[in-house]
């Protein structure tokens, strides 16, 4: 089964996020960036949805860590900021792709499988 990281510091935003997950992926959580950098450089994972505002490290700056370490892994921002420029930000990070809060099941399974598969 593939895993995702996800780096969600927002309780009920996690909680959700495994609903839609548990059927067709292993998880783990990290609760904010560094932590998401420290759990992707000592893991391994398929894909990593990283919310875009954290405490310690935000995802914008977690993202560049993670492409420098590992270039392929795919990461798709999760943001409640909908604006063209969030998204524009996030992509030059290095996301591969950007969701927007409230995340919609559909779309999010379409998009993860459309890197990983199920």
């Amino acid at each position: 089964m593939k895993t995702i990281l996800v780096a969600e510091d927002n309780d009920s935003n996690y909680i959700l996020m495994t609903y839609i997950l548990k059927h067709d992926y292993a998880f783990q959580r990290a609760k904010n960036g560094q932590e998401a950098v420290d759990m992707v450089r000592s893991g391994h994972f398929d894909l990593v949805l990283m919310d875009m505002k954290m405490p310690v490290m935000d995802g914008l700056q977690a993202t560049k860590a993670i492409k420098e370490l590992f270039p392929e892994l795919p990461v798709i921002a999760l943001t409640a900021n909908a604006f063209e420029s969030d998204r524009q930000l996030a992509l030059e990070a290095g996301c591969n792709d950007f969701l927007s809060k409230p995340v919609n099941s559909a779309k999010c399974l379409e998009t993860i499988a459309k890197f990983i598969g199920k």
